[in-house]
């Protein structure tokens, strides 16, 4: 059902764009990359760029301005996710996990734990490579997302 697909480009694995990138093409959906640097988008009518300023929250920001209900938002960014849910979008994180108003409350609380404690002196680790697993399991929710637009 998403009429548009945005993506957190920032800190979207190459490997996701990649998915992206012939999924757009495929279902012939837009889908539009933003970010604060410049990426590489392959040329396609259904793939655009949009390349903000750098600062903070500024693509996060942009996201959530252009966003409508029923588009789809690519990010593993928890704050931009509960935004974009709040007005009607779907959110679907790099590792294949869908958030929704019935678990972004937990996330945000983890989220918001986490920076606690590093803020406190506890070293935390980023999150792991992404695995074989989650990859096709990104592409697989994906593939549910666009099969349900119509």
């Amino acid at each position: 059902m998403p009429t548009q697909i945005w993506v957190d480009a920032d800190a979207c694995p190459v490997v996701i764009k990649e998915i992206l990138f012939k999924a757009g093409h495929r279902a012939k959906v837009m889908v539009t990359f933003v970010a604060n640097h410049s990426i590489r988008v392959p040329p396609s009518p259904w793939l655009k760029r949009l390349q903000v300023e750098k600062g903070f929250d500024i693509a996060d920001n942009e996201i959530v301005r252009r966003v409508n209900k029923g588009d789809l938002v690519i990010t593993s960014d928890i704050p931009l996710a509960d935004e974009v849910i709040t007005k009607g979008a779907g959110v679907l994180t790099s590792r294949g996990e869908q958030l929704t108003k019935e678990n972004i409350r937990s996330r945000l609380n983890i989220r918001d734990f986490m920076d606690t404690m590093r803020a406190s002196g506890v070293q935390t680790s980023g999150p792991p490579p992404l695995s074989p697993k989650e990859k096709q399991s990104f592409a697989n929710a994906l593939d549910r997302f666009l099969a349900h637009r119509d």
